[in-house]
């Protein structure tokens, strides 16, 4: 599609028009659809956004894009907010995202790259603030990764993320009870605000700025499951969307959410 903010009126965009979330609701409903791979990544981007301090950013302030997936994050900060894209993926390749990019009219300010978490191929003080928007979970709870990926911002900038999270730590080895049949190993990796706040702080890498929960977050995950079970074309992520959004249903809250935090490097 050559225009990716929605025009149409059907239903399918006034499910996703969300007033908590403005800017993403003017993108194509069926476009974020087709390119999502997990929780609608404007939405979170949006909410984190404010107080990262984008808006602040000056015009063609350098960014990354930190587990961009299928880079709609990476094209929402280049409309949005006129900023220089790294949009960097382990998973999706740059020849996958180039088009998409390109589709979208921000290839002069998108660049897809190759990149591991652990090893990536930038200077330090390349950028002036780093974003990840469901991914930094996955690597970013080691205690020693936040300086290694700190040093690439410049003096001053910030990092921030929105992570699947809880909405208080887990004592013991069981998940909780209602979410016992849904539970994987790989969700103890979620963890609660306090739990980032105190983990970033102890880093000695960042001044941490907000580290909240956002009200109602499962709300916002279950709608977008459910609409992403009914409208996706793929089959696996119809059947994922659908396991989700059960999941979500039976726990109404009482655990799963999500996370912002930002921090300024010291």
């Amino acid at each position: 599609m050559s225009d990716i903010t929605s025009s149409t009126t059907d239903d399918l965009t006034r499910r996703l028009t969300h007033a908590r979330y403005p800017r993403s609701s003017r993108y194509d409903a069926r476009w974020t659809i087709e390119n999502q791979m997990g929780p609608h990544a404007l939405w979170l981007l949006e909410w984190l956004a404010p107080a990262l301090g984008l808006a602040e950013l000056r015009p063609g302030a350098r960014v990354l894009d930190l587990g961009c997936g299928r880079a709609m994050t990476s094209v929402f900060l280049a409309r949005e907010y006129d900023v220089q894209v790294t949009a960097a993926d382990l998973w999706v390749r740059p020849d996958e995202n180039a088009p998409r990019i390109a589709e979208a009219g921000v290839a002069d300010r998108v660049l897809p790259v190759f990149a591991e978490a652990h090893d990536l191929p930038f200077g330090e003080g390349s950028f002036d603030a780093i974003v990840s928007i469901d991914a930094y979970q996955y690597f970013g709870t080691n205690d020693l990764y936040l300086p290694t990926l700190t040093r690439l911002l410049k003096p001053g900038g910030r990092i921030g993320v929105v992570v699947p999270a809880l909405r208080e730590e887990i004592d013991g080895t069981a998940p909780p009870e209602q979410l016992q049949r849904f539970w994987e190993p790989d969700f103890w990796c979620f963890h609660s605000a306090a739990w980032w706040r105190r983990h970033w702080t102890r880093s000695g890498a960042v001044a941490v700025e907000t580290a909240d929960w956002l009200t109602d977050g499962w709300r916002d995950w279950l709608l977008w499951c459910e609409v992403v079970a009914e409208h996706s074309t793929d089959d696996f992520h119809v059947r994922m969307a659908g396991q989700c959004a059960e999941m979500l249903r039976v726990d109404q809250g009482r655990a799963l959410g999500f996370v912002r935090v930002v921090g300024r490097r010291l």
